[in-house]
């Protein structure tokens, strides 16, 4: 065989294998995207328009959340945080629209207190999504339920829901569920 021959078969072999192995490498990661954020992840895809664009957006939230400094809390404050979540919840009985008021603020200085930014609710959201993505959407009805709440636009059964909401993001802050 000539060499002009075998390199003629060798050289699109090796192109397709680097392709296949680029694909498998690309197919890897975008999993591995997929598992982390879970359903923000197809959220992502819809508003950036494509899994490519959504693919880095995501990668940029890793990067930037890996710059903050988020930390665990110390016992002694899962169990102030606890004590005030059951006060709120006590609160609920009375006046409703303000118990999820504050399960809103006491969630925001949870994230605040364990390092994520809360300058504003898409950064709040930006930054949740890369830990909490499974949890990301609890935390979207909850706070679509507070701001109604605030113009007296939320039915007391939604009201009751934003608490259930709040709590699933507020266990996952505080550590008491993994």
């Amino acid at each position: 065989m000539s060499t002009s021959t075998l390199l003629a078969v060798l050289i699109p072999v090796a192109v397709v294998l680097i392709l296949a192995a680029l694909a498998a490498w690309m197919f890897r990661r975008r999993r591995r995207l997929q598992e982390r954020f879970g359903p923000e992840y197809d959220r992502t895809v819809e508003s950036a328009g494509s899994k490519h664009a959504a693919d880095a957006e995501l990668r940029d939230r890793e990067v930037q959340h890996d710059n903050l400094d988020i930390r665990e809390l110390p016992a002694e404050e899962r169990h102030r945080y606890t004590d005030a979540w059951t006060t709120v919840q006590q609160r609920f009985v009375d006046r409703p629209e303000g118990a999820v008021a504050q399960a809103d603020e006491l969630v925001t200085r949870l994230m605040r207190d364990r390092g994520y930014p809360t300058e504003g609710y898409e950064m709040q959201l930006r930054e949740l999504s890369v830990e909490h993505g499974r949890t990301l959407e609890h935390y979207r009805a909850a706070h679509e339920v507070n701001v109604r709440s605030s113009g007296g636009q939320a039915t007391t059964e939604e009201l009751r829901g934003a608490m259930v909401h709040y709590r699933a993001l507020f266990d996952e802050l505080v550590g008491t569920t993994r």
